[in-house]
């Protein structure tokens, strides 16, 4: 049930991705409502995980999933209905917000119910699912708008979710355990939580608002200024308000946990990589080649169906192997979605597609490597009390990670298109802007690498003391 209903919240941050060129026909969409639709998406779910996650620790996490599947089945209906572009981005923010409020309460869960080898196991379920709903998101979405027609197909991919949600609120209520022993006591930090919030917005919007073109405006970048001064203050507020013997939003000393500080930053980079480059794909296997988007999906199939094989074999095997699992994943991931750039660029138009997807293999054979055994390992020594708050900080750097990489590589690959218009022929352009965005992609899965082998040294450190 958790798993499933973490399926539908990210395949909604991949299979739009390729009904972005329809919702462009549809309701005369610029590039800064196609980055807003997808990062807007990103930085809703970011602002909502913490006061979610800190709600569930310590009222239900039962009665915060159920609120945020209710509402994510509701905001998917007025996605399907939007009349306009501006309807269209407050739903979609809306959908954001609940799935912000299921996910911390599904890693919560998951935290709760299982334990040590089997917890490994979950979380390789868990990553499987993650992957197939990643690179299987556009082949869906390509077969909806295939289904709906060019111009009015893309509302298909919200109506999807309006059964689907029903269906698993059903089986929520009934099947999901309830808070043993009463409500905790522990009041919330809503300051805390406020200053967190307007820090996440102020380092995730300027980069929300960066499109590539010409029309950006360059003050943006002094929302920095506002993230700096919120993350001091929230600071201070919150070892105040600890040393007063209260609880806040954040225990700083989850940090001190290498196994759970670097497995966050390992995640963040990955997840500022990964869907920035499904979209490049997307854009340009439909936009610079022409391709149907049913048949622009399918090209990551390969990846959904490696991913989800190592994703399953990586749960069991991450009790033996550790961190090295994951090293090994990244540098695959590297190696394939480079060979996907290669594919993409040096290639004829009609062979590309092809050997994009025989990349793809590669890439996902890694995927699956990185994502469920670096979340086993980032919550291995988390104590369960505060299973939803660190889950939900690690879900912020990863939705902080996705707006930051979707707005780097998108705005490089539209400032390309932007610069060289006209110069060359437009098959070139579309080979220039797809290869500068994805090497923003692919320095991110180096960050990540970087931030792995840092942490496969402390823990051989650790072993040898």
């Amino acid at each position: 049930m958790c798993v499933a209903a973490a399926a539908l919240t990210i395949l909604d941050l991949s299979k739009v991705n390729v009904g972005l060129p329809s919702i462009e026909d549809s309701l005369g969409a610029g590039p800064s409502e196609l980055q807003l639709i997808v990062a807007g998406y990103a930085l809703a779910f970011g602002l909502a995980l913490v006061p979610a996650g800190r709600l569930g620790d310590v009222h239900s996490r039962k009665l915060m999933f159920v609120i945020g599947l209710s509402l994510f089945t509701f905001s998917s209906v007025l996605c399907a209905i939007a009349p306009d572009i501006t309807f269209l981005l407050v739903s979609r923010a809306m959908q954001g917000v609940a799935a912000g409020i299921q996910m911390p309460q599904i890693l919560g869960l998951l935290q709760q119910l299982f334990r040590g080898k089997e917890r490994g196991r979950v979380f390789g379920v868990f990553g499987a699912t993650i992957g197939l709903s990643t690179a299987l998101g556009p082949t869906l979405g390509g077969l909806l708008i295939a289904v709906g027609g060019d111009l009015n197909g893309w509302r298909l991919l919200f109506w999807m979710n309006v059964p689907l949600g029903v269906v698993a609120l059903v089986f929520a209520i009934r099947l999901l355990p309830g808070r043993k022993g009463g409500r905790q006591k522990t009041e919330l930090d809503l300051i805390g939580i406020l200053l967190l919030g307007v820090a996440t917005l102020s380092l995730m919007l300027p980069f929300v608002l960066t499109t590539g073109g010409p029309g950006d405006d360059p003050r943006r970048w002094l929302w920095l200024l506002a993230f700096v001064a919120a993350s001091a203050l929230f600071i201070s507020w919150e070892r105040r308000y600890q040393r007063l013997g209260r609880s806040p939003v954040v225990h700083f000393a989850l940090f001190r946990d290498s196994s759970y500080r670097n497995g966050l930053l390992v995640a963040s980079a990955y997840f500022g990589a990964m869907p920035a480059l499904f979209l490049l794909s997307t854009l340009y296997l439909q936009q610079g080649l022409g391709i149907e988007p049913v048949y622009a999906g399918m090209v990551s199939i390969t990846f959904a169906l490696a991913s989800a094989v190592t994703s399953w074999i990586g749960g069991r095997l991450v009790e033996t192997y550790g961190r090295m699992l994951v090293v090994a994943g990244l540098i695959a991931v590297i190696v394939g979605f480079g060979l996907v750039v290669c594919a993409a660029v040096l290639l004829p138009p009609e062979l590309s597609p092809w050997y994009m997807a025989a990349a793809m293999t590669v890439a996902g054979a890694g995927g699956g490597f990185v994502i469920s055994p670096n979340q086993t390992l980032t919550l291995a020594d988390v104590p369960v009390a505060m299973g939803g708050v660190a889950g939900s900080m690690a879900q912020v750097g990863q939705r902080v990670g996705t707006a930051i990489g979707v707005a780097a590589a998108t705005s490089t690959f539209f400032a390309t298109l932007y610069r060289e218009a006209g110069e060359t022929d437009s098959i070139t352009t579309y080979h220039d802007g797809f290869r500068n965005g994805a090497l923003v992609s692919i320095a991110l899965f180096v960050v990540a690498l970087a931030f792995a082998l840092v942490d496969l040294r402390k823990r051989r450190q650790l072993a040898a003391e």
